[in-house]
């Protein structure tokens, strides 16, 4: 993330990287909407070790950025942990809700290594109501868009009383939707794919194919990666009733 804001504030990209520690700090002032607005930025160290320097630093924020490098999965599957880290940190009395919230995957200039695809990530962002952007810290791509979407989001948060506007929580699509998408490119064989036990007989496997077509068909899910694991699904059937009697 240290790249990013490089990126961002000084238009240039740091080859040599050095790890965050504990706590870097930023100010900058930027032009959004016709209004100049302070932004102070709080790069956080993501090494445990820090944990006790930074979790000072969760209280009163308005906005976050959570980082992942698109080449590695292990960052990418480290977001949960950070949000857990979080809502640990606000307390009872916290509210995730009315923080706006950015996933941004970094180093989409690598394509040949990317272990995490953008459907992937775009559901894990938009089933929680998260912004998603794609951006390359090295070229620029997607940088300025994100920060800009990002500050606008916020100054809509505090016109409206420190909450996210309803409009920027929407999801369309339901947690039943992103679960089946998830589940099904996690699986293991056809038959974990349509969820049923290996030796289901026809009726088992064509009940189980119609309620995931139901579920996910193109017309009726628009979740990212919708249209994979319908298709995925589909055959998974055909692969599975071949070898039923």
């Amino acid at each position: 993330q240290s790249c990013i804001i490089k990126r961002y504030c000084e238009k240039r990209f740091v080859s040599k990287y050095l790890a965050t520690i504990g706590i870097d700090y930023g100010v900058t002032k930027v032009q959004i909407r016709d209004r100049e607005i302070k932004v102070n930025i709080f790069d956080m160290a993501g090494h445990p070790f820090f944990y006790e320097v930074r979790n000072e630093f969760y209280k009163d924020t308005q906005g976050v950025i959570l980082v992942y490098d698109v080449g590695l999965k292990e960052s990418f599957d480290a977001l949960d942990a950070w949000l857990a880290e979080m809502k640990q940190e606000l307390g009872p009395h916290g509210n995730m809700e009315n923080i706006v919230f950015v996933v941004c995957a970094n180093k989409i200039d690598s394509t040949k290594h990317r272990s995490v695809d953008e459907s992937e990530g775009r559901l894990w962002a938009e089933s929680r109501g998260f912004l998603y952007f794609e951006t390359s810290a090295q070229t620029g791509e997607g940088i300025n868009e994100m920060f800009q979407t990002f500050y606008s989001a916020i100054i809509d948060l505090c016109d409206n009383g420190g909450k996210r506007p309803p409009s920027s929580t929407g999801v369309s699509f339901t947690k039943e939707q992103a679960d089946a998408i998830r589940r099904i490119r996690n699986s293991k064989d056809s038959w974990d794919m349509l969820g049923v036990k290996p030796g289901a007989t026809r009726d088992e496997v064509n009940k189980a194919y119609r309620k995931l077509a139901v579920l996910l068909h193109p017309d009726k899910c628009v979740a990212p990666g919708s249209e994979d694991a319908f298709k995925a699904v589909v055959n998974a059937r055909t692969a599975l009733l071949k070898n039923i009697k």
